[in-house]
């Protein structure tokens, strides 16, 4: 069975049959295509399908979909498994609302991908934020604590469960066995955004997975680090602390009804390949890995930040020792030299090898490293100022803007769909805005997470870490900030 792609093999036997579209989509199967775009689509229109019979229906699934899920569920170690085709996001959408109404509270990570937010907001409800520790030789953020978790968890025993990041966007985990013991005891369901981890439990040399160490909810983002096409995701669900009638119906509601069959059968291929090949196919994305890693070390201009042991091994953060390059000015030479970073941050550029990364993937992009190290920057910071504070401080900027007086457990903070717009705003210098309740959500993008929140008080230390950022050019998502510099507050009442 494990060797079976049903959803897959269904539509390719459909399409074998030659059979007459009188039915969406409207390109037919591909018919009329444009010549150029042939070698591009014309594969992928010919399996675009719809709910027709035989091929099932993913909001009730009953044949080849309902297969592909029990298998993903097999594969994955799940008691059932969903498909996702809006990404991590739809399925961090479902969790929040599944498991939160309107007052409700849930104990979060700080550093949660913005979708997580999202999910707060359409519940209305609250979030007890737990701060994450710092890494203060790279300047990554890095997991949460177990204690201030069960901080959390006494002084809001009204909580309806804890939701965390493991690994972070860094690859950086934490301990989920223990924090897993520790919700459990308070009777909480633990819920995880594992959008990075899909390949987490295939190999030894890789941490084992979020289901493994007994969470009850988990996303995965099979299109980041497996094989399935961007969009494609899961979401894996085990025992009963989470009511699965209301995640379905959550699911439904936030899904499209028009889910696209291209994109659901590679999630039904990555797990296929991760059945029958996943630890052979690590173990060769590991040797590029290694390679990298060995050839780097003989460039004592850059440095590749210690590997721990909740660390996932693909992702690489590196840093220029000689902070004649900001990330994201590495990043850029990077580009120039054919060579795509993941991101990069303030400090540094990650690097995301997977299984199917290849030892001349490593070798071009160690060219490239030698090649910025042997003829320098090509590029020229606009910002004299920039340029003399990268030089001359040898300490990372680190996004702990609040290192001094940071407080590991937030006071309860209110989520709405309307937390924008119920109050008169205005926009401000963000100079100006030291001291005023934002009135948006401020997001450096990648990696997507908020680091100012609606209705939080904005600290001085915070506005100097957000024109650090704009001088890096480092892009801002949903926000004018990084070219007006300019933040919208709320109007005190």
């Amino acid at each position: 069975m494990k060797s079976r792609a049903p959803l897959f093999d269904r539509l390719v036997g459909h399409v074998q049959t030659k059979p007459v579209s009188l039915h969406v989509p409207g390109h037919k199967f591909g018919q009329g295509l444009a010549s150029d775009a042939q070698p591009f689509y014309q594969g992928v229109m010919a399996i675009d399908a719809t709910e027709i019979t035989g091929l099932d229906d993913l909001h009730h699934p009953e044949e080849a979909i309902l297969e592909a899920q029990q298998l993903a569920a097999a594969c994955f170690g799940a008691e059932e498994t969903f498909f996702l085709v809006g990404g991590s996001t739809v399925g961090n959408l479902a969790m929040v609302t599944s498991v939160c109404r309107t007052g409700d509270i849930l104990i979060v990570q700080r550093n949660v991908h913005k979708s997580v937010i999202h999910g707060l907001m359409l519940a209305g409800a609250r979030a007890v934020f737990v701060s994450p520790q710092y890494d203060a030789v790279s300047g990554r953020t890095a997991g949460v604590k177990v204690n201030d978790i069960k901080y959390a968890l006494e002084h809001y025993p009204q909580a309806k469960g804890v939701l965390l990041t493991n690994p972070n966007y860094y690859g950086i985990g934490i301990d989920l066995r223990e924090m897993a013991d520790l919700v459990h005891r308070y009777g909480k369901p633990l819920l995880i955004d594992e959008a990075h981890g899909a390949h987490y439990g295939f190999h030894p040399s890789i941490p084992e997975s979020a289901l493994a160490s007994g969470a009850d909810v988990v996303v995965q983002s099979t299109h980041k680090m497996l094989s399935a096409m961007t969009m494609g995701a899961m979401m894996h669900v085990q025992g009963k602390r989470v009511d699965r009638i209301i995640l379905k119906q959550r699911l439904a509601m936030l899904q499209s009804s028009s889910p696209s069959y291209p994109l659901m059968a590679s999630i039904d291929l990555a797990r296929r390949e991760m059945d029958e090949l996943g630890e052979q196919l690590m173990e060769q994305g590991l040797l590029a890995v290694k390679y990298f890693c060995d050839q780097m070390s003989r460039l004592p201009r850059f440095q590749i930040h210690n590997q721990t042991e909740m660390q996932d091994p693909f992702k690489i953060t590196i840093t220029d020792k000689s902070r004649n390059l900001n990330g994201p000015a590495l990043a850029q030479e990077l580009e120039q030299r054919g060579c795509y970073p993941e991101m990069s941050d303030i400090n540094n550029v990650l690097l995301l090898f997977t299984l199917h990364s290849t030892i001349e993937d490593a070798q071009r992009v160690t060219q490239a490293f030698v090649d910025i190290a042997n003829g320098g920057s090509t590029i020229l910071h606009e910002n004299q100022n920039l340029q003399e504070n990268q030089i001359t401080s040898d300490v990372m900027i680190n996004p702990s803007f609040l290192e001094d007086d940071l407080i590991g457990v937030s006071e309860p903070v209110p989520f709405d769909t309307f937390s924008i717009f119920d109050e008169q705003s205005e926009c401000v210098d963000l100079i100006e805005a030291v001291g005023r309740r934002s009135a948006e959500m401020i997001i450096p993008y990648p990696p997507g997470i908020p680091i100012v929140y609606p209705g939080e008080v904005i600290r001085d230390k915070i506005v100097t870490y957000i024109q650090q950022l704009i001088e890096a050019n480092v892009r801002f998502q949903g926000s004018f900030i990084g070219s007006t510099r300019k933040i919208h507050v709320k109007i005190d009442k």
